[in-house]
């Protein structure tokens, strides 16, 4: 069964409040009632995708980057706002004082002056769906402003206030990781960097990193292909993007094409066999084609969702590079595998399982917010069914490489050691096994410190040996 993965949306910070602005920009009322009205949606069970889809054009890099700033404080603001009412307020008041909270509790961090914060607010309780309730808006934010220091300090004793993720998630990190629990909470909660994939088919990282140089942008090399930018760009400011010389991708991510591909060798006469499982956006199968030499890897790509499905091919033609994309589900290999792929075992497989997306919170910050605690068993059954459909494709001698972009352990390392204990033909054969988000020195089996500041994943390595 194929389920839609995570992308990341970042967008552009707010205009600082010194800055002059725009004359034909939307007002900060606006904006912040634009905020308000996502937040309430993601609360009520939508994605963050989704509800920025309906935000007016004009309005959305602003509220975008206001919306992820409030998701990355929303459990702060949330206890700050049961101090100030003593009632639950309706939820689209409720949505626009947490809006505010999260905004301007640590002025630090604030993207305007608290006391803009609040007069705006207020404006845009009274303009927009809210005006019976705008002077309990004010009465609420300006008592913030006057006690802010007492009310903050009173919420420092709760988990879900000082780390802004539902109680369950810090439990259950720090049961996986009671060494890194706090790293990777502290991770989620920061802006994650812009990370490039160059194209090696179309020239080398060094060539690459003189053009970004060339323009006065910085970068590092990480990974096996990548470079990691000082500061966030537009693709349209990335020199050849268009023509397919550099991807965006997380330097966790490109561990998957080497570790799958490094050491295997096709058999004389023919290329590689190798299927991606479940394929969109594409960044994995074109990091696969670009890895191998040319006319050495024949590779399909599987998506059960055909407009997702487009998005790979759209990714593979910018790229210039080419694979049989399938509209199948991976979990009934009975409608494609024979028809559509001749029935042969494959070489390689890479299975991107659907997950929690527990490790690219810091990319998708209402996902916390979204996801239940159950969810992590439903999906561990369908990572667990994945495995299992797709093993007796492989050919003995041949890989699968499992991998999620989650951080729980149900959904990694306790899914192998399940899956190994049930088939006596698979090896595990060395892999990082789970990444932690960020940028932390650990003793792991396989050090990540040359990946940078990475997002969480897992990777598992298997071996057919008969």
């Amino acid at each position: 069964m194929n389920q839609r993965k995570h992308s990341s949306f970042p967008g552009p910070r707010p205009r600082p409040a010194a800055a002059a602005p725009a004359p034909a920009g939307p007002a900060l009322w606006q904006q912040l009632d634009a905020v308000a009205q996502c937040l309430q949606g993601v609360l009520e069970g939508q994605s963050g995708r989704s509800v920025l889809a309906r935000v007016p054009t004009p309005l959305r890099p602003g509220v975008q980057a206001l919306l992820f700033q409030v998701l990355r404080q929303l459990g702060r603001a949330q206890a700050l706002q049961k101090q100030l009412a003593a009632r639950t307020p309706p939820p689209r008041v409720a949505a626009l004082l947490s809006t505010a909270l999260a905004l301007a509790w640590d002025e630090a961090q604030a993207p305007y002056p608290p006391f803009t914060l609040v007069n705006q607010t207020v404006e845009a309780a009274k303009r927009g769906a809210a005006p019976a309730q705008a002077g309990f808006v004010n009465a609420c934010l300006r008592r913030f402003l006057r006690e802010r220091d007492a009310l903050v300090a009173a919420t420092e004793t709760q988990p879900q206030a000082q780390w802004n993720h539902p109680a369950w998630w810090i439990a259950r990190l720090k049961k996986d990781h009671p060494a890194h629990w706090q790293d990777i909470l502290r991770a989620n909660n920061a802006q994650p960097p812009m990370t490039l994939r160059v194209n090696r088919r179309q020239g080398s990282r060094d060539a690459y990193l003189q053009s970004l140089q060339a323009l006065g942008l910085q970068a590092r090399p990480v990974a096996d292909a990548g470079l990691q930018l000082a500061r966030a760009q537009s693709v349209q400011a990335l020199p050849g993007f268009d023509q397919g010389q550099v991807s965006v991708q997380d330097a966790a991510a490109q561990l998957a094409a080497p570790l799958l591909l490094q050491g295997l060798e096709p058999a004389a006469g023919r290329p590689l066999r190798v299927l991606d499982a479940c394929a969109a956006p594409g960044g994995k199968t074109a990091h696969l084609l670009e890895y191998a030499a040319p006319g050495t890897l024949e590779v399909t790509a599987l998506e059960i969702d055909a407009e997702r499905a487009l998005r790979i091919e759209d990714t593979l033609q910018r790229l210039q590079l080419q694979a049989q994309v399938l509209v199948a589900d991976a979990s009934r290999p009975a409608a494609w595998f024979a028809s559509q792929c001749g029935g042969r075992p494959f070489d390689a497989i890479l299975l991107d399982a659907p997950c929690t997306a527990s490790g690219i919170v810091r990319r998708q910050p209402d996902v916390r917010w979204l996801r239940r605690e159950s969810d992590i068993q439903q999906l561990a059954q369908i990572q667990s069914q994945l495995l299992d459909t797709l093993w007796p494709l492989l050919a003995p001698g041949g890989r699968l490489l499992y991998c999620t972009c989650s951080v729980f352990k149900a959904e990694g390392e306790a899914q192998i050691q399940a899956f190994v204990a049930r088939n006596s033909e698979a090896l595990a054969l060395a892999a990082p096994g789970h990444l932690i988000p960020g940028e932390v020195n650990k003793a792991d089996p396989v050090a990540d410190n040359a990946l940078g500041d990475h997002d969480g994943f897992f990777y598992a390595l298997l071996q057919k040996t008969h």
